[in-house]
């Protein structure tokens, strides 16, 4: 090795090591969202959404019913807690309802579907007999039970025709005969037209829109042509159009759409005003609970159709887009169960209780808002009101049986295991491990016999 200049061996210098690249920190934003997503795309995520958010909605409800109806039950002179109390034995008696639902075969859920349709269909022909019916606000639509118990037909109506249509369809299209137009509208037309028919004697025009929507919802599901479609949607328009065109008082609510104070005459929209006067005063977190102004006196139905409005007002913006958030987390949940599912009936049945809770709750706060006319609907699982609440729980029980029997919902439901207690083994009296540790290893023991190692 040649020397340097002093003589001296060149010094060898260490080669350098190749830096090392770090891996680069994942964005806690985008991280967050991966999560969500994944989340969210689980099989019981319907499930959840159903099951709590109707909890939610009807918990929320309670409250609300309890602080809006304090003031008018000691009008009446009853006690404070009238309303509320009877709103409660209805959430119970619904709360069962709900968990026999949820627990009924689809099968069972067919084969219901004819006797609730004969039913609901004589309890509102029966409405209409003199003596049995009884008129509130004008409408003669309620049967009275004995006391201050009474019960509006047309309620379980829509739960009706959402079981028969859907079943009637189902059986339709398993034998191929959607593609006619006739076996489309018949009979699925014909007997909601009698239901609107019974519905509009008693002159309740807001349940008949509702049914109207829930009809549309299930042709819309069953893949009716645009033309047959459209055919149908301008008869419905033309005879709504004349039966609102002859009553002054449909005529009236339909002039107080957008007004911002009240009018002299028949359309004094008073109602709708005072309603929008409570969601102005609420600011973004309201004026606190029972703290309500327009409740006392000024606002009339205040704990039944324009309980939205008390709601903005006690709770202010962040209450009432609470409310909104727990609706849409239940449309959405509804249409994934009937996007999702192999079943014609589920389908139908989950698409037909959808559009009949979206539609109702769009109308309601519609005309809270001042957007659409006072139709005299109540906001579902919120309102007060037994006759509107249990069918309605019937249906998110529906809901909640169509969405536990989705194939890879109940993979996951039979995946679960209970946290606590050990199985002990038959007669031993020698305790075993977690179900889970034994499911884990009959894989592994699956896994070793199928030559992995």
């Amino acid at each position: 090795m040649p020397g340097s200049r002093t003589g001296r061996p060149p010094v060898q210098r260490a080669s350098r090591r190749p830096a090392v690249s770090r891996p680069q920190r994942e964005n806690p934003v985008l991280r967050l969202c991966t999560r969500a997503r994944k989340a969210w795309d689980r099989p019981l995520t319907a499930y959840y959404l159903i099951l709590g958010g109707s909890l939610l909605i009807t918990v929320l409800g309670l409250v609300m019913v309890y602080s809006a109806s304090q003031i008018t039950a000691l009008q009446l002179s009853l006690p404070g807690s009238y309303f509320f109390r009877k709103q409660a034995l209805a959430a119970l008696i619904g709360s069962a309802l709900l968990f026999v639902a949820s627990r009924m075969p689809v099968k069972l859920h067919r084969a219901l579907a004819y006797p609730i349709l004969a039913g609901a269909v004589f309890l509102m022909a029966l409405v209409q007999v003199p003596g049995i019916g009884v008129s509130i606000n004008g409408n003669q639509n309620w049967i009275s039970l004995g006391g201050s118990f009474q019960i509006q037909p047309s309620e379980f109506g829509k739960l009706a025709l959402v079981l028969w249509g859907a079943d009637l369809i189902a059986r339709k299209q398993e034998k191929k005969l959607l593609t006619q137009w006739k076996h489309m509208l018949v009979p699925l037309v014909p007997v909601s037209f009698l239901l609107l028919g019974l519905i509009m004697l008693g002159g309740d025009m807001g349940t008949a829109i509702i049914l109207t929507a829930i009809l549309f919802g299930l042709l819309w599901l069953a893949g009716a042509p645009t033309r047959l479609f459209a055919g149908v949607l301008t008869i419905a328009t033309l005879i709504g159009g004349v039966l609102i065109k002859t009553s002054p008082n449909r005529m009236a609510r339909l002039a107080c759409i957008g007004a911002t104070e009240p009018k002299a005459g028949v359309a004094d929209c008073w109602q709708a005003v005072h309603g929008i006067y409570a969601l102005a005063s609420g600011g973004l977190f309201g004026s606190g609970l029972g703290a309500s102004v327009e409740k006392w006196g000024q606002l009339p139905e205040a704990h039944t159709d324009f309980i939205f409005a008390v709601t903005g007002e006690e709770l202010g913006l962040a209450g009432t887009l609470s409310v909104l958030a727990l609706f849409a987390a239940l449309g959405y949940a509804g249409i994934r169960v009937a996007g999702r599912t192999e079943d014609p009936f589920v389908r139908y049945a989950a698409g037909g209780v959808t559009t009949w809770i979206t539609a109702q709750a769009v109308i309601n706060i519609g005309a809270v808002l001042g957007l659409l006319p006072i139709a005299g609907v109540p906001l579902p699982l919120f309102s007060y009101g037994g006759s509107a609440l249990l069918p309605t729980m019937f249906a998110i029980g529906l809901l909640i049986a169509f969405a536990r029997d989705d194939p890879a919902a109940r993979a996951a439901l039979a995946m679960r295991q209970p946290r606590f207690g050990r199985k002990r083994a038959g007669g031993s009296g020698v305790e075993r491990g977690p179900r889970r540790w034994n499911t884990m290893r009959r894989r592994a023991s699956a896994a070793r016999s199928s030559g992995e190692r």
